[in-house]
């Protein structure tokens, strides 16, 4: 069974755009989050002075994707200050904003957190879903089998966490079973927890399913070759990018692993090579209803109580 989960935020300034502070309940960990202007600030924070990890993000108008720099240090708020300068000083120039993860005692060690590092910079590799700064990362398992379970559950909590703040890149892939070959058959289907789409345009053919509200495209899903579009967002600089972390195959043009987009236009621009609305383009599979029609179905099958 799944429960929720409460997330405590804390408008340090009085403003969404200032430093942030969240927390969950019953955990040990604490994240901060600032835009660069207000560095100064952060870095006078007791949390700045703790052993933690830190993302550095920057959106580049030309990039689909944000461009992420993954760090630890045991004083995180010195390390900040070396990023802040120019980039011909040793600094880094991408960033705009920077999240901030500590422990709230004293029981996160340098151990731990080179770990956690570890763990997020492959996640941030194997996900595709940002422009990782980072080179290789280091594989660090130098933790007994009881720690390592705990920096796990410590991990599961940023990745819940960062994307209430905003930060997208650190979500996991679901394990979705793909069934290509199946052909659309029309019959009615009922609310799904996980409904499943497909795309066809020129003989590709694409599958796509919406897990826990979200739009993922399926490994050995096709895209065509020909771009028909090469000035729109997705096509110009999504897709191209796609190819380049090898997310699809450039001799197959097929997908090698599941991928979460952020709208089913996103999704359909990429597999087709031009604008795309998603809404019209994707059909339930089963129903050959388009996506806008199922997610009005979805409303319209609940019953709102009568006061």
């Amino acid at each position: 069974m799944v429960h929720g989960k409460s997330v405590k935020l804390f408008l340090v300034d009085g403003t969404p755009n200032g430093i942030l502070t969240a927390e969950i309940i019953n955990w040990t960990g604490h994240v901060l989050s600032a835009p660069r202007t207000k560095l100064p600030e952060l870095i006078q924070r007791d949390e700045c002075a703790r052993t933690g990890i830190y993302f550095l993000v920057g959106y580049e108008p030309e990039s689909a994707l944000p461009c992420v720099y993954i760090g630890e240090s045991d004083d995180v708020a010195n390390r900040l200050k070396q990023h802040n300068r120019a980039e011909k000083s040793g600094g880094k120039d991408f960033w705009d904003k920077v999240c901030l993860v500590t422990g709230k005692d004293q029981n996160i060690t340098k151990t731990h957190i080179k770990y956690l590092e570890s763990r997020l910079i492959d996640i941030a590799q194997s996900n595709g879903q940002c422009q990782l700064i980072n080179g290789t990362a280091h594989q660090y398992d130098r933790l007994p089998e009881s720690d390592r379970a705990d920096m796990e559950y410590f991990l599961e909590q940023i990745q819940v966490v960062l994307p209430v703040l905003g930060y997208e890149f650190l979500k996991e892939m679901k394990i979705i079973s793909p069934k290509l070959n199946t052909m659309p058959v029309e019959k009615t289907v009922e609310n799904q927890e996980e409904a499943e789409f497909y795309f066809s345009v020129k003989g590709i053919n694409a599958k796509a399913k919406v897990v826990d509200g979200e739009f993922y495209v399926l490994a050995d899903s096709e895209v065509r070759q020909e771009m028909t579009d090469l000035n729109h967002t997705y096509t110009k600089n999504l897709r191209p990018q796609l190819f380049e972390k090898n997310i699809i195959d450039s001799t197959t043009y097929k997908f090698k692993q599941n991928y979460l987009f952020s709208s089913p236009s996103a999704a359909g621009a990429v597999v087709a090579g031009r604008c795309s609305n998603g809404r019209k383009d994707w059909r339930q599979v089963g129903t050959n209803i388009t996506y806008g029609e199922w997610l009005e179905n979805q409303v319209d099958q609940v019953k709102i109580s009568e006061a």
